[in-house]
């Protein structure tokens, strides 16, 4: 009560008003700018990982995701191959987000006329939204693979005394600017030129080697893929591949792919004789696969809780949400494993006072899953579902249940043959129990017949 208050004449008491003003925060979302590509790089070069750009995106609230393409695909992050890094700066003063997004890349000759976005995902009013960058297109730098040497003359005829020019060129980005000069049958050296009009020396140490498929190859899961490296050498030759740059101790071979396949293969061919010369072949496989989902439960040892794990297969990597059925309420406090060989789980805890179904959602480039599974209340027992055993207690339980199989198939054909061997032996006993019974018989009868004619004698 205030401390100077005046009450009118003949009123015992006063009365007053307390006023308290509340703050209450108000978000307000914010449309990020189109993302930019700068710092683009001048040129790319093959089997080198080079910066090729940042991608910025100002201006947002909230902060956005960032994703690179190519070719309107995303790119994947691949060790020394596709290097991504984020960062996220907020504006103290307006409390807007700048995000930029920078890319090392190692290109392949097949990337000469590839266009990379970037795009910003952010959440608006309405829900999830997407803007996109420019697209970009990078000149590759690639070495010269084949060369090529034509005669150019006036005449179809060549004959003694004439003069002829001899072009040679390669394939190569940018093309080759200097040439050797060389007389065929000697060592002996023309000149160095500028222009690409030349003679190639030959040489009897050589290697040419042929990659089937090369470059980017981009399969679905289970698919089959036949791979061969043949080479031509003038002399010995050692071939061996190499798979993320550890070394195979056999040629690679694709029945049936998994995603633990996909990576860079090189074949490579030395000349053992001759240091230094090798020959290199390129494969970037990429295995792709509708996402796979699989729910188990149980109930923690505390019992006051339970555990519910979505476990996903695909690649590229399915995005996760879980839904409460029924309310369609998001469930945003979830644990993800590590995304190896296309596989990963989200896992979620929760405590339901009353039968719940949960609902996991697995979306990516090739397909949106779902799949839900019913969860008790934590006072009803039921049976709890085990968590997915990993590939090497699969592998260990399906070499068992062979072993048992094979154990089984064995007993049987045991048995079999020894109730064979039974039958033919009861059958030999009874034919020879016959023949004794019928010569027992025989000399009986010739004992009677002795017996008559002695008593007829007499």
């Amino acid at each position: 009560m205030p401390c100077r208050l005046e009450v009118p004449d003949g009123l015992m008491f006063g009365k007053w008003k307390y006023v308290s003003i509340y703050l209450y925060p108000i978000y307000v979302l914010e449309q990020p700018s189109q993302p930019e590509i700068l710092h683009q790089a001048d040129f790319l070069e093959t089997e080198k990982l080079k910066m090729l750009g940042e991608c910025v995106v100002r201006d947002s609230y909230p902060e956005g995701n960032v994703t690179w393409y190519k070719n309107g695909r995303v790119l994947q992050p691949v060790e020394e191959v596709v290097v991504i890094n984020l960062r996220k700066v907020e504006n103290r003063s307006t409390g807007l987000f700048t995000m930029t997004s920078s890319l090392q890349y190692m290109p392949t000759k097949e990337d000469a006329n590839a266009k990379f976005t970037c795009i910003v995902t952010y959440y608006g009013p309405s829900g999830q939204k997407t803007v996109q960058s420019e697209p970009v297109v990078f000149d590759v730098h690639y070495p010269t693979e084949k060369v090529t040497i034509r005669v150019l003359s006036q005449s179809s005829t060549i004959k003694e005394g004439d003069n002829v020019t001899l072009k040679c060129s390669g394939n190569g980005n940018p093309p080759p600017q200097e040439f050797l000069f060389y007389i065929p049958v000697s060592p002996f050296l023309l000149s160095l030129c500028s222009e690409i009009f030349c003679i190639i020396p030959l040489s009897n140490t050589a290697i040419t080697d042929s990659l089937t498929p090369s470059g980017e190859v981009t399969k679905q899961i289970g698919e089959a893929l036949p791979v061969s490296c043949t080479i031509s050498s003038s002399r010995n030759a050692t071939v061996f591949w190499i798979k993320d740059n550890t070394r195979m101790k056999t040629s690679p071979s694709f029945s049936s792919l998994q995603y633990q396949d996909a990576g860079n293969y090189i074949c490579e061919t030395t000349l053992q004789e001759v240091e230094g010369l090798k020959k290199r072949k390129t494969l970037k496989l990429i295995v792709e696969g509708k996402p796979q989902i699989k729910m188990t439960k149980k109930t923690n040892t505390n019992k006051m809780s339970k555990t519910v794990v979505c476990h996903v297969e695909g690649f590229p990597k399915p995005a996760v949400q879980w839904t409460v059925t029924g309310s369609g309420s998001l469930i945003n406090k979830t644990e993800e494993t590590k995304y190896v060989n296309g596989k990963f789980s989200s896992k979620i805890i929760i405590a339901p006072e009353e039968n719940v179904t949960l609902t996991c959602i697995a979306e990516n480039q090739l397909e949106r899953t779902v799949t839900s599974l019913n969860v008790s209340a934590i006072s009803i027992p039921e049976y709890d579902e085990p968590e997915d055993r990993n590939d090497d207690n699969s592998e260990k339980v399906n070499d068992q249940a062979k072993l048992i199989v094979g154990i089984v198939v064995g007993l049987l054909l045991v048995a079999l043959v020894a109730g064979v061997v039974y039958w033919l032996y009861v059958k030999k006993s009874k034919t020879a129990s016959k023949h004794v019974d019928k010569d027992l018989g025989n000399i009986e009868e010739n004992k009677k017949l002795e017996e008559n004619n002695h008593k007829s004698e007499t």
